[in-house]
């Protein structure tokens, strides 16, 4: 009966002589040490934050009578290192939504795009998007965004984590940022339309027209994401303001913060008391 030789796929050291040491560990298979912990999860968790680089930014959304208000800054951060300042935190899905960014640029832009091509409906993208962020909990994605759309049901808003959490809301501000701008938001009452109108605007709930409302709205954005940068050193770069509505979403401004800076705080030109004079000597 004829046996099979396996002798060629047994591995065999190479030997060049005791004090070759060039060859030395090369038939060995590698190894890595194995953390002493009986809690090997925790220690992974650890892991990733330790190693997880310090970041920041502001987003905002909010729901109001005539569609939905969504606003964000414009700089990438890596730690206390400012790695960009024209970071478009705003995604364009479809004509018909918007998502924005807070985290890691990549885990977001790279799903937004993605599932934005399977031309899915407002209801249906969320919920999607919400599945796959919640097959992947746990692996290190940072993900911090939310979505905002119209379709035959009216504007909808709804946040969405990176551990697979969803939540429905009216107004929401993702990001470092986003105590400051929840403090220019809430400076403001809701009419009994539901549309959200800031208390400084002066009117309040007597103004008229779609254009007035509108751009009170706009400039409550831009204002609330203006403040943010202004306080939260990881925020800051461009200031962009776009409207989603029946007839899909528009951009409707883009402005450096530190323009913004002297517009809402302008300075005033001070009188000089006393003006020193150079006398020529005789």
């Amino acid at each position: 009966m004829m046996k099979i030789d396996f002798s060629g796929l047994q591995s065999t050291a190479t030997s060049c002589g005791p004090n070759n040491e060039l060859f030395d560990g090369i038939s060995t298979a590698p190894s890595f040490q194995i953390p002493g912990t009986t809690d090997f999860d925790g220690f992974q968790k650890e892991a990733i934050q330790m190693v997880k680089p310090a970041k920041g930014t502001t987003t905002l959304a909010f729901i109001f009578k005539d569609g939905v208000m969504v606003a964000a800054d414009s700089r990438a951060s890596m730690g206390g290192y400012i790695s960009s300042q024209s970071v478009k935190k705003i995604i364009e899905i479809n004509p018909y939504m918007l998502g924005t960014m807070a985290g890691g640029a990549a885990d977001c832009q790279f799903w937004h795009r993605n599932l934005g091509i399977k031309n899915f409906r407002y209801w249906g993208f969320q919920s999607c998007w919400r599945n796959i962020l919640y097959s992947y909990r746990g692996m290190g994605l940072s993900v911090g965004t939310m979505i905002a759309g119209w379709d035959e049901k009216g504007p909808g808003l709804y946040y969405v984590d990176n551990e697979g959490g969803r939540l429905k809301g009216t107004r929401f501000s993702v990001g470092s940022g986003s105590p400051y701008a929840y403090g220019v938001l809430d400076d403001g009452c809701l009419n009994k339309t539901g549309s959200f109108i800031p208390v400084h605007s002066g009117k309040g709930l007597k103004e008229k027209g779609e254009k007035r409302r509108g751009l009170k709205k706009r400039q409550s954005g831009r204002r609330a994401i203006y403040h943010a940068t202004f306080r939260d050193g990881a925020s800051g770069g461009v200031a962009s303001v776009y409207h989603v509505g029946p007839d899909g979403w528009k951009k409707l401004s883009g402005d450096d913060v530190g323009e913004l800076h002297y517009m809402y705080y302008p300075v005033e030109p001070t009188a000089v008391e006393q003006e020193m004079i150079e006398v020529s000597g005789a």
